[in-house]
């Protein structure tokens, strides 16, 4: 039994194929084609689909289209088209909302089997299957789990209609109990004031992110004039206010001041700002949580959908809420919905009971030692494999410098973990800022995740209740005191870390690399961010060598090569050479990280550190919102 699992209708087109009930591939479609998110989100793309992703599912499955079973589809036109139009007072014509812009997004969605069909070359109408959203990203969640039973929660931006879906699972079947509409949006509300912070739709990690810098309790009432929520599974959001799909901030604009500007300075009123919205999202998250336990008595939790991202809630409600354990699908964005639509066919029309686990992610593209080879030559490159690449990594991060880690297969979903991550020691303070302002072009407040041994994590970090999804970064966990100061790379301005717990048998190379680290420093950890430059985690040798000669990253590392490309971006200094920051700002950022080693709470930034979170050089002006916006 072969299905094949399609997302396309929204963003983050992905593609999953599974054989007998195990995952064979997941992949997004923006890793091939190297548009973030895979493509604008827009009322005249759904039928644009993953057919890169496709392609390679297809590839390593080693099948051709004929022999797939079924094909699902996370999305159901017909009930978006019935349901959303003419609802908003305001909305822009031909738009989300409108009755042309609903008309054209539903033919376009029902025009997808043909798509496909034309795709493939092979007629798949007869096993093509639409399926609503949310019940995907729940199966996404529940089917791949290590519980029998659990309590489901979905929270995204919209499905068809529907923004929150709270369901049952047990063994291998899924039973829908509540949920909440437009718009009533968790996840719309964070993408509104990601623009009006300045950041884009799609900024909201940014947002996330500044919070740890801000006092939630300027603007914490302020969020109360236009949402309300309680512990019985209401809650609203009021769009006169908010204004979800016009095209401007009014309304909020008297609440909060002027928005700001993509190229504008962060002040504090900002960062209050969004400390105000994660706030407001780990109570209203901590509601509905303890509300579904009401409904379904079970002591395990599940959670997928875009909100399932945001690892500061995820751990507020790990801690706070009534759950013994909990599990967030690591692909729990749109993308996870190919893996969901996968696997609600294999338990629910095919009725299997076989139960997989989804202890990893490593599920996308992986390059022979020939193919990389064929692109080393194309640049002149000569290098030779080490017998023990793990030694040579450690000596050279321990050395100061930052090493490009390209192994292995791709991971699926927005973390990088440990096949296509950048890494540095996670002692030097000046690590982030280099990391942000050279390396990645991005804000200069953006943290960093650590990647930590399992068996050390609990000397570094507070872990309270264990959760499967730790290793996938999808918690925000806090630095034991002892050790604050001692990992000030990793270490956030409220001393939390994302963190990833490495497994010797999920990731056996990457284990091994963190393992020799911590023999030469002492530390079991590394800093850990993600392969990219202001563009979609890399996905191939190809990229891996445009990515650093753009960014200047000196140490390259391809299955067992260890590259080192200071000739080829020189003029340079490496980083262990270079004195990147200065004398001003390390010494602040030095002063708060000893305030912090002695007085672990939350300061007030100096306001002599203003210019470290200016953003101007920074910003993102490329990405401009459409008005067929979606969401």
């Amino acid at each position: 039994m072969i299905i094949l699992g399609i997302n396309s209708a929204y963003h983050e087109p992905s593609a999953c194929l599974i054989r007998e009930g195990k995952i064979i591939a997941a992949v997004e479609e923006e890793r091939f084609n190297r548009i973030r998110h895979g493509k604008p989100a827009n009322l005249l793309n759904p039928h644009h689909i993953p057919e890169k992703s496709i392609e390679y599912c297809l590839k390593i499955a080693g099948i051709i289209p004929r022999e797939i079973d079924f094909i699902g589809y996370s999305f159901i036109p017909e009930i978006r088209f019935n349901k959303n139009v003419n609802i908003d007072k305001e909305f822009i014509e031909g738009g989300a909302g409108s009755q042309n812009g609903e008309e054209i997004f539903y033919y376009l969605n029902k025009a997808v089997p043909d798509k496909i069909s034309r795709f493939l070359g092979h007629d798949i109408k007869d096993r093509f299957i639409f399926i609503e959203h949310h019940l995907c990203h729940a199966s996404s969640a529940f089917l791949v789990s290590p519980y029998k039973e659990a309590t489901i929660l979905s929270v995204d931006g919209i499905g068809e209609f529907e923004t929150i879906w709270i369901g049952k699972g047990n063994d291998n079947k899924i039973i829908k109990l509540k949920s909440v509409n437009y718009p009533n949006s968790l996840g719309l509300l964070w993408a509104k004031f990601s623009e009006f912070l300045g950041f884009g739709e799609y900024g909201q990690w940014k947002v996330m992110g500044l919070s740890a810098y801000g006092n939630y309790e300027k603007y914490y009432r302020k969020f109360l004039n236009f949402i309300s929520f309680d512990n019985h599974g209401n809650f609203s959001v009021d769009n006169d206010i908010v204004n979800f799909r016009g095209n401007n901030f009014n309304s909020l604009e008297e609440i909060f001041g002027k928005h700001r500007k993509p190229e504008g300075v962060i002040w504090e009123t900002h960062k209050d700002i969004a400390a105000a919205l994660q706030k407001i999202t780990n109570d209203i998250m901590l509601c509905f949580t303890q509300y579904a336990f009401k409904l379904t008595g079970c002591n395990k939790l599940v959670i997928a959908g875009g909100v399932g991202l945001n690892c500061v809630a995820n751990n507020y409600i790990n801690e706070n809420g009534p759950f013994d354990e909990i599990f967030i699908q690591p692909a729990a964005n749109d993308a996870g919905t190919a893996l969901g639509a996968c696997y609600y066919l294999w338990n629910h029309v095919n009725e299997k009971t076989e139960r997989i686990i989804l202890e990893n992610v490593y599920l996308g593209t992986e390059y022979t030692t020939k193919e990389i080879d064929t692109v080393l030559s194309s640049f002149n490159i000569k290098s030779t494999t080490h017998q023990n690449i793990e030694q040579a990594v450690a000596k050279v991060i321990s050395e100061g410098e930052i090493v490009a880690w390209f192994r292995g297969r791709m991971e699926f979903g927005p973390r990088a973990l440990g096949n296509r991550s950048i890494l540095a020691d996670p002692r030097r303070f000046d690590i982030p800022q280099y990391l942000n302002d050279k390396i990645k072009h991005r804000e200069l407040f953006r943290p960093f995740a650590a990647s930590v041994l399992s068996e050390n994590v609990n000397e570094w970090f507070e872990m309270g209740k264990p959760s499967l999804s730790d290793r996938f970064m999808l918690l925000s966990r806090k630095v034991i005191k002892s050790k604050l100061g001692k990992i000030q790379a990793v270490t956030h301005y409220d001393n939390s870390c994302r963190i990833q717990i490495v497994y010797k048998e999920d990731n056996p190379v990457f284990y091994s690399l963190i393992k020799e680290f911590n023999k030469l420093t002492g530390v079991p950890l590394l800093l850990n961010t993600s392969f990219n430059d202001s563009e979609p985690i890399i996905c191939s040798p190809q990229d891996a060598l445009n990515t650093c000669i753009q960014s200047k990253i000196r140490w390259l590392v391809l299955n067992d090569y260890l590259i080192d490309l200071r000739d080829i971006i020189s003029p340079f200094k490496t980083i262990s050479e270079s004195k990147f920051v200065s004398e001003e700002i390390e010494t602040t950022h030095s002063a708060k990280h000893i305030v912090r080693s002695h007085k672990p709470t939350l300061k007030p930034k100096p306001a002599k550190e203003l210019a470290c979170f200016a953003c101007t050089d920074f910003a993102d002006t490329k990405k401009t919102k459409s008005f067929l916006t979606l969401k």
